[in-house]
């Protein structure tokens, strides 16, 4: 063969096969891609085409000069109807642990594929700064731990809105009840290569209070009624979910009668009817009033009284002048010492 170059070679083969002027068997050899195999490297992730399916093992096509092989080790995290899923023919997803074994095989693994895929677009959920519902498995003495499609999440209890405050025992308590809960996450931290992954359960609830609240606000009108429910009690006031988004109601606002603290007639979670009275959209704060979505008691005081009409009151308060009673809630008289 010493001095003949491949072109000789080919019109040679041409001629013997009386293919004129066409392309030799080794130029169609060369140029068929079912020829083209793959180099393999540790991290690739591809897809395979099954060829068998064994109880320890699965051979896979993944168009190298050899079939992939994937342990049972490796496809264990597989559910029960994931790997009756399987079938012969059908494409899955492999990571390439080991280009080739003893026997000339590559190595690959299911799972490894699927925890890779997971990281990838967790990547992307990070860097786009969206939220993500995970169900919590478990729960250790720090937080709740979540599975992301082969990804272990870790959520500190200080994320957790649902976690109180307290003793380690309540904590427990609470982590305890959260399992099989599926719940909104924010990624607040993610490093592939220490395999660490933080969510927080309150940035993710509080950017769609947020963007609730926004919406909120703009289909909000000054005067209309709205079904609240209470959310939490101070001196000042009550705030009241107005349905994504907190208005204040205002001491003064509770009752057409005198109100020493909101706990008096209200309790968190009670339901209730709110009056809008204002709306800020720049510092989004909406001012709500409890009384005005019932009438104002004076104007109905003609109505119902009349001079020298006997009615039975309650001293609310004394004075030098003489004292005030109460003949009904937002109605008070005065009478005079003398």
């Amino acid at each position: 063969m010493e001095g003949t170059d491949v072109s000789e070679l080919g019109e040679t083969n041409a001629g013997a096969l009386g293919q004129g002027d066409g392309p030799s068997l080794l130029e169609q050899y060369l140029s068929d891609p079912s020829h083209d195999y793959k180099t393999l490297k540790y991290g690739d992730v591809m897809d395979g085409v099954i060829m068998r399916i064994d109880r320890d093992e699965i051979l896979v096509d993944i168009g190298s000069k050899s079939e992939g092989v994937v342990p049972a080790r490796e496809f264990s995290n597989l559910t029960t109807e994931e790997k009756q899923d399987l079938s012969i023919g059908g494409t899955v997803l492999v990571f390439v642990v080991q280009p080739e074994n003893q026997e000339g095989q590559a190595v690959v693994s299911i799972d490894r594929a699927r925890q890779e895929k997971s990281w990838r677009k967790l990547q992307e959920i990070y860097e786009a700064n969206d939220v993500i519902e995970a169900e919590v498995t478990n729960y250790n003495k720090g937080g709740l731990l979540v599975n992301l499609d082969g990804v272990r999440g870790f959520v500190p209890a200080s994320q957790v809105s649902e976690i109180r405050g307290g003793d380690d025992a309540s904590k427990q308590a609470d982590m305890a009840r959260l399992i099989g809960t599926s719940l909104p996450l924010k990624v607040i931290e993610i490093n592939r290569h220490r395999n660490r992954l933080i969510l927080s359960e309150r940035q993710a609830v509080q950017e769609r209070r947020d963007v609730m609240k926004e919406k909120l606000i703009e289909e909000l009108k000054e005067g209309e009624v709205r079904k609240g429910r209470v959310s939490s009690i101070c001196d000042f006031g009550a705030f009241v979910d107005i349905g994504g988004a907190d208005g204040l109601v205002h001491l003064s606002e509770l009752s057409w009668s005198r109100v020493r603290h909101p706990s008096e007639i209200l309790k968190v979670g009670q339901e209730i009817d709110v009056y809008v009275l204002g709306i800020n959209s720049q510092e989004k704060k909406i001012a709500l009033s409890i009384k005005r979505t019932q009438a104002e008691p004076w104007s109905q005081v003609a109505a119902k009284y009349e001079v020298g009409q006997l009615v039975r009151g309650t001293v609310t308060q004394l004075a030098n002048f003489g004292a005030f009673a109460r003949i009904e809630d937002g109605i008070e008289g005065l009478i005079h010492v003398s």
